[in-house]
């Protein structure tokens, strides 16, 4: 390797893609191009970055196996960044093999975060857990090591843990600033304020309140009947009931939780669950048919009784009910949540993340896009969908992985 390579891969460590473009910009050898890649993706040149990353592992060889590793382990980091998550992950994986059977250690970890991370955004967090507690980030230079602290954390947020969490971003700043690279201290920073910002609104006795992820963790944990609309269950203790896929239920155990400890009338009632802005004989015959589901379906937790006016709900054992909702509610809020993290969605990663039809996601991003939410750049399968983060909030936490229940 000669010193212009030597001196552009130390800059490109540093986190200075200028210093390294400088130095090997009109080159075309593989080498160079595989640098070229990699410090146009520190600028933010996605497409240009995977085109030359993949025209320097053509250039590389059948031969030079570590070469053609890294590159595949580059070409997958874009693709992490570009919220492109159907990349193989079993390309990924070999490289990975490649790599430590060369006694490359640092950049097979690097693999393997890479992959971390990708499980972490579709919320398989039990695989991501078990990826990351193979690898030591003991040896590892200290940007290795924030990165390895940023998962960490990442999981443990989505876990509702806030003091690992925490610890692991006072890990993560120290590591970051040890690299003096400022992109990194930055992606730290954005991680840490999440645990400052409300995370959900607590709704009781007809009031409101933001709550922090601490105090989600604290509410999960305390002996209040909750009826979640983050994760559309029912919660008393370390008993769950799940309704995800009972919409009507779930609107009819959210307005009685709301109304708790009233009642609720039938109309609205019909009006919550069904859409219907009067009610007739026939909804009022359906509301009587789904209440009897939903005093089935809550009848460990719960009671559901017939009031003279409507319907009242009566916990078994806990002594307060409370709703527990996102910070912001509106049409197609899970997937305004993923596009609220800044990065650049494709309509299949997010139908990945969402473990939805790809047809529903698209569906979706197009009533976004005509209220003006959205916005969508590229053609085809290189079109990416982006929105701007509501300020003031950890949208983050809304990603689909499902909280605790015990």
């Amino acid at each position: 390797m000669d010193s212009l390579i030597t001196a552009a891969a130390r800059a490109l460590a540093a986190g200075d893609p200028l210093g390294a473009l400088k130095r090997i910009a009109l080159r075309d050898d593989a080498p160079a191009l595989a640098l070229r890649g990699i410090a146009m993706a520190q600028l933010g040149d996605l497409a240009r970055a995977k085109a030359l990353l993949r025209a320097a592992a053509r250039a590389f060889g059948p031969r030079e196996a570590v070469a053609r590793a890294r590159c595949a382990v580059a070409e997958a980091e874009i693709a992490l960044a570009s919220r492109d998550l159907g990349w193989s992950a079993q390309a990924l994986d070999a490289a990975r093999v490649t790599l430590e059977q060369h006694g490359d250690r640092l950049n097979a970890a690097h693999a393997r975060y890479l992959e971390v991370r990708r499980l972490v955004l579709i919320g398989r967090l039990d695989q991501a857990e078990r990826a990351l507690a193979a690898l030591d980030p003991a040896p590892f230079p200290a940007a290795s090591r924030a990165v390895h602290e940023l998962v960490v954390a990442g999981i443990a947020i989505r876990r509702l843990r806030t003091k690992p969490a925490r610890d692991a971003l006072a890990r993560a700043e120290r590591a970051a600033r040890d690299a003096h690279i400022p992109a990194l201290t930055a992606e730290v920073e954005s991680a840490a304020r999440i645990l400052d910002a409300p995370a959900a609104r607590l709704i009781t006795r007809g009031e409101q309140r933001l709550l922090l992820l601490e105090d989600v963790e604290a509410l999960l944990a305390s002996k209040a009947f909750i009826v979640d609309a983050c994760r559309n269950v029912v919660r008393d203790g370390g008993k769950l009931v799940s309704l995800a896929k009972r919409p009507v239920l779930f609107a009819l155990a959210r307005a009685l939780g709301e109304a708790w400890p009233g009642d609720v009338a039938r109309d609205t009632l019909v009006a919550r669950a069904f859409g219907a802005k009067l009610a007739n004989a026939s909804h009022r015959a359906r509301l009587r048919v789904e209440m009897g589901r939903l005093r089935k379906a809550l009848r460990a937790l719960a009671d559901v009784s017939a009031t003279k006016l409507g319907f009242a709900l009566a916990p078994r054992r806990a002594r307060q009910v409370v709703v527990l909702a996102r910070p912001v509610e509106e049409e197609h809020s899970a997937v305004l949540a993923f596009l609220a993290d800044g990065e650049s969605w494709s309509s299949s990663a997010l139908a990945l993340a969402l473990a939805a039809s790809q047809r529903t996601v698209q569906r979706a991003l197009d009533a976004l896009a005509a209220a003006g939410k959205v916005q969508a750049f590229g053609r085809g399968r290189a079109q990416r969908w982006t929105t701007p983060p509501v300020p003031g909030f950890a949208t983050t936490l809304l990603l689909p992985a499902p909280l605790p229940t015990d």
